[in-house]
Parts: C-alpha cells; structure tokens; sequence
C-alpha cells in the first residue's frame, strides 16, 4: 500500500529537556504538488494539489528545539517580529559547494544568520579553506590518524557552546554526527541529502552513488531533501524536498549536475526560514512553516 503525503514522515520527535536551542523550523515544500512514494522504492507518481492549508481543528503551535512554547502566534496567526540573528556551524568533508551557497545568502542578507565556524574531518579540504579565506574559524572533528588536531566529541560539544550556535547545517560532511552533540542540540541540525528521502538514504548512499542508483531504478524524478539529523543516516524527519526530473538518458554526471542546482537553492531557503522562526509543530509532532505573506497559509 502506497503512502501519500507533502511530507515525509518517519517516528514522532521525542522532544529532549535540553534546553540550549531556542527554535528550529522547517522549510515549507514548496510545490502544488503532492508526493507518492512506493515502499519498494520503484518510483514516484506526482499529483497537483493546491497548497497545504492547515485547519486549526489539527492542532498548532509554535515550539522550541527542547520542546517548549516558543515565538507566540497571535489568533490571526501572525508571528511576533524582531528575531535576532541566528548563530550557524556547519560541517563540510569535501568542497562545501551547499556551503558557501548559504554563505553567500547570509552575506547578502536573504538568510537572517551568520556562520561562525566550520567543523570538518579534513583541514585541507575545499569546504574549510573557503572558511578561512572569509574568517571562519575552522575545528577539526573527529580526532583521528593524520587530523592530530581533532576534537573528541565532547570537546566537540563544549567547542560549539562557546560560539552559542542555534542551528547546524551539515553540507556533505561524510561522518556519522555523535549521539552526544544530537543530544546537545535536538532538532537544530539539519543535513542535505540528493535524493527524494526515503529512496536512496542510509549507509553508503551518498555523493554519485545515489545517482548512479536512481539511475539504475528507473525512477522518473529525484531530488534533495533536507532533514533533521537523527543517530542514523538519513533517517531523521525531512523538512523540504524539490523535485528534479531524471530524464531518460542522463548520465550520473547530468542528474547529479541538476540535482546540485536545486540543493543551492533549498538550502539557502530552508537556511532563511530557520533564521527567521518560521516553523510550526502540529501536536502530532509534524513540523511545516508558516507563510509570513499570509499567516492563515501552512505548507
């Protein structure tokens, strides 16, 4: 039996009584159309719908990474305003192309926040030295032979705490994320994955290996996703999803080419809403965003 929806959604978050974060959102899926995914992962079929609308009778509220109420919502629906800026971390292992692509729309101002470090398991990589060239200091994680610099993961955490960090963007950082700092920080991290989450996701799919095998399925479209980050790989509650078609000759290199175009533009997107408070927890722990053009708008 197929399941439909505009989100994905794995198990309901358990929110943790850590209470370091403040808020963390997710970006609206931003498309009329809604997605249909096969379990046995063969594909795809899309359907138009017109925009999420939330009824209030499903039960909204605004809450923080630990759970708690956070920026109130008034009865017509609007947000408070005055956020502040947001302080971001991200973690790179090759050239962090998602990075500076977020980069570039904090400097010019579409995303609400700023990067203030840059956690990598190789210091000579294209993601890091990008940082430092724009004056972003750069930690080494994990500590391992040849990075005789590399934090444990508890300095890890006790690193990023002195930078106050409110969200962590994972742009092609190939480690697992340790349990202690995704117990540090809940549902403030996010990661991008090239393909339409749950197909393709987990262990060992990541990079060209992903489009190689969507490829070989036959599948009609793919896509990146942006999700929470869990203890697993690709495994935590996606956010936003944009569909990409694969056309019927690609080559790896061609969808893996179009693919990327859109990752630069998610996550810049999914960047902007974060910064700006925008996300709404329904009380079955699905988290969707507000419209800020029309508060009474759910996507």
């Amino acid at each position: 039996m197929a399941m439909e929806a505009l989100f994905s959604v794995s198990s309901n978050p358990s929110f943790s009584s850590i209470q370091t974060h403040k808020n963390t959102t997710s970006l609206p899926f931003r498309t009329s159309t809604s997605l249909r995914f096969s379990p046995q992962l063969k594909g795809y079929d899309f359907h138009g719908l017109p925009p999420l609308v939330i009824s209030r009778k499903r039960g909204l509220k605004c809450v923080s990474s630990d759970g708690r109420l956070a920026t109130s919502v008034d009865e017509g629906g609007s947000l408070e305003k005055g956020v502040r800026r947001k302080n971001l971390a991200v973690f790179v292992s090759g050239g962090g192309s998602n990075f500076r692509a977020v980069h570039q729309a904090t400097v010019r101002g579409d995303v609400h926040g700023r990067f203030v470090v840059l956690v990598t398991n190789k210091h000579d990589c294209g993601g890091a030295n990008y940082a430092r060239e724009n004056g972003i200091p750069v930690i080494i994680y994990p500590s391992m032979k040849g990075e005789p610099e590399g934090l444990s993961s508890n300095d890890l955490v006790v690193a990023l705490s002195k930078y106050k960090i409110d969200f962590i963007l994972l742009a092609g950082y190939l480690k697992l994320i340790p349990s202690e700092l995704i117990r540090a920080y809940p549902n403030s991290i996010l990661n991008i994955h090239p393909s339409l989450l749950p197909a393709f996701g987990g262990k060992g799919y990541y990079g060209a290996k992903v489009h190689k095998a969507v490829i070989a399925s036959g599948a009609r479209y793919s896509g990146p996703t942006i999700h929470f980050v869990d203890e697993h790989y690709d495994t935590g509650r996606i956010l936003a999803q944009r569909i990409v078609p694969v056309l019927a000759n690609d080559t790896v290199e061609e969808l893996a080419a179009r693919v990327l175009r859109q990752e630069h533009k998610l996550y810049a997107e999914v960047a902007a809403a974060v910064c700006e408070e925008l996300v709404i927890w329904r009380e079955d722990g699905v988290p969707i965003i507000q419209s800020k053009s029309n508060p009474n708008h759910y996507s």
